[in-house]
């Protein structure tokens, strides 16, 4: 695995993130990325030249239907029922403030 020893640094990446790590907390979190780059670099030596792969992406099993018109609520129904409402608009509560 080609990778620069320093962006495999967990202070570093720390840093980067704007994360306070205490040293005990790099040492554990050193330790199992260096646990988890052992084995992708296992992962880079396996030989998959005689490998036959399926297709069997998400795509190609996804079984969707076909959009169809249908009846919907009347504007109106929907201005009756909803909580609160406005010059023909249903309100809702504001959640981002600027």
């Amino acid at each position: 695995m080609d990778v620069d020893k320093k962006s495999m640094d967990v202070g570093y990446v720390a840093k980067l993130a704007a994360i306070d790590l205490t040293d005990e907390e790099k040492k554990l979190f050193q330790s199992q990325l260096d646990q988890v780059l052992a084995y992708v670099d296992q992962l880079d030596e396996v030989v998959l030249d005689e490998v036959i792969l399926e297709n069997k992406s998400a795509a190609s099993c996804d079984q969707l239907r076909a959009d169809e018109e249908g009846i919907s609520l009347p504007h109106e129904a929907i201005i009756n029922n909803a909580p609160s409402a406005s010059s023909g608009c249903v309100r809702v509560p504001k959640i981002i403030d600027q």
